[in-house]
């Protein structure tokens, strides 16, 4: 089972996230800050990162560039998640490493198409 890492610090966007994703049969862990976003990223060696870009502790923009510096975390492809669309936030998340992007309100299927082309064979 495909496990993806989502680093949410919002409750409810992280309950609604994570139910959304077991669903469709995925193994989700979660961090609430990007300090423990790092963290688990390295115990549980997450196949994929949702990453939410305002964190507290350290945001998601820091917590990319550290994880994209370690080699042991380097490869885990990570999605931002932020409520900002504009086009300097975007391209902010690919500058800080994010290997896509994508805005809240989450629209699932948007965001699984995303999720499914960093897997191998495209699948949960």
């Amino acid at each position: 089972m495909t496990k993806i890492l989502v680093v949410e610090d919002n409750e409810m966007n992280l309950d609604m996230l994570t139910r959304r994703l077991k669903r469709q049969g995925f193994d989700v862990v979660s961090a609430r800050d990007g300090a423990a976003g790092i963290e688990k990223a390295g115990s549980e060696k997450p196949e994929l990162i949702l990453m939410d870009m305002g964190l507290p502790v350290v945001d998601g923009w820091e917590a990319t560039r550290r994880l994209k510096a370690d080699p042991a975390t380097q490869a885990i492809p990570v999605i931002a998640l932020t409520a900002h669309a504009m086009a300097q936030d975007q391209e902010n998340a690919f500058d800080a490493g994010c290997d896509d992007y994508d805005t809240k309100p989450i629209d699932l299927k948007r965001l699984l198409d995303k999720i499914r082309k960093f897997l191998p064979e495209g699948g949960a």
